[in-house]
């Protein structure tokens, strides 16, 4: 019985102005322990996910299953039957890239069931299930990625961060829908808007590899954050008091989580962090690992 051990990360997206196009790997993970058996389907989930309002499904439609059988049947692998346990740590639907986690799981461990190195086609098969690769690729890859679809065909870049960026993650109670939250944006942005959000991402890039300095100036957006921030507001007006302070603080991907890119991994006691979990999480930089038994 071939039985492998996945670890994936956590991963934030957008980082402010570079919406669906950048995204960060954390060192925050998910362990999913697959075993291949003579037949059936076998799930367990615990942790995060496990009971509750953040139940998971334990049948074919639990989403490392899904993209596990997804990725076997790109690659021509027969699998007669699974066991997987999963042992959750990402907060479920907190912009914290839990579900994208998941399909990276899954197809990473595809891949090592068919003995095959992951190629272009793994961040493709797992980016189509969210139809975005910010998330899945910096889960995939780690460190910093920069993501973009060319003719329906996903892409991704990996790039090293600054070494003294230390995030720091705000976590609220309240859940949020990524589905739900980018049903508040518009069809059309003003083209002022849109520029100023483009040159800002570009300077992200920079700020994040090599001018840390910048980052607050970097993190500005104009395209996506104002237009949310109704689904979210104890998380908004974090967000305002933290940039107020000189910090350079953003929604981390669809929300409700605040992610500030410190330099030293500390919160002012003068913000008031009442209702949220802080904590410094690190970059990871090595992204999905498997290890077969």
């Amino acid at each position: 019985m071939t039985t492998l051990r996945v670890t994936v990360p956590a991963s934030t997206a957008n980082l402010g102005p570079g919406f669906d196009a950048l995204g960060l790997a954390l060192g925050l993970h998910d362990v999913v322990e697959v075993s291949v058996t003579g037949g059936g389907l076998d799930v367990e989930v615990l942790d995060a996910g496990a009971g509750g309002v953040a139940d998971v499904p334990t049948d074919e439609s639990h989403l490392v299953v899904r993209a596990l059988r997804r990725a076997c049947a790109h690659l021509g692998v027969d699998v007669p039957g699974l066991r997987l346990r999963c042992h959750n740590v990402i907060p479920h639907a907190r912009g914290l890239g839990s579900s994208a986690a998941a399909v990276v799981a899954g197809i990473a461990a595809g891949y090592a069931l068919g003995g095959r190195e992951r190629d272009d086609a793994a961040l493709r098969l797992a980016a189509e299930f969210e139809g975005h690769a910010d998330n899945a690729a910096a889960s995939l890859l780690g460190g910093l990625v920069i993501a973009w679809c060319d003719g329906g065909r996903f892409r991704a870049e990996r790039l090293d961060p600054h070494p003294e960026l230390r995030p720091v993650l705000a976590v609220p109670a309240e859940r949020s829908s990524t589905e739900a939250t980018r049903g508040l944006l518009p069809e059309n942005v003003p083209h002022v808007d849109a520029a100023f959000t483009a040159g800002r991402a570009a300077l992200a890039v920079h700020a994040l590899t090599a001018r840390p300095d910048l980052l607050l100036a970097a993190t500005e957006d104009r395209l996506h954050q104002g237009y949310r921030a109704a689904a979210y507001p104890a998380s908004a007006a974090l967000l305002r008091t933290l940039r107020d302070h000189g910090l350079p603080a953003a929604v981390s991907g669809a929300g409700p989580s605040v992610l500030v890119l410190t330099r030293d991994g500390i919160i002012p006691d003068t913000v008031d962090v009442d209702g949220f979990e802080v904590s410094e999480l690190p970059v990871d930089l090595a992204g999905v690992r498997v290890v077969t038994r």
